[in-house]
């Protein structure tokens, strides 16, 4: 049973990972559209991350 639910919390906390860092991510790199509600165009990416 313990490790039923050490699987289940390790998926989760995967899930969570994943998430913060897209979202990190899409807050860095991406200029409009970091939710990706329309397809992702070169524009949308900011060429260079200074500082």
């Amino acid at each position: 049973m313990n490790d039923q639910k050490s699987d289940l919390l390790l998926q989760h906390l995967d899930a969570y990972w994943r998430a913060a860092n897209y979202l990190s991510v899409g807050q860095i790199f991406l200029w409009d559209n970091p939710l990706l509600r329309r397809p992702l165009t070169l524009a949308d990416v900011e060429a260079m991350l200074l500082g």
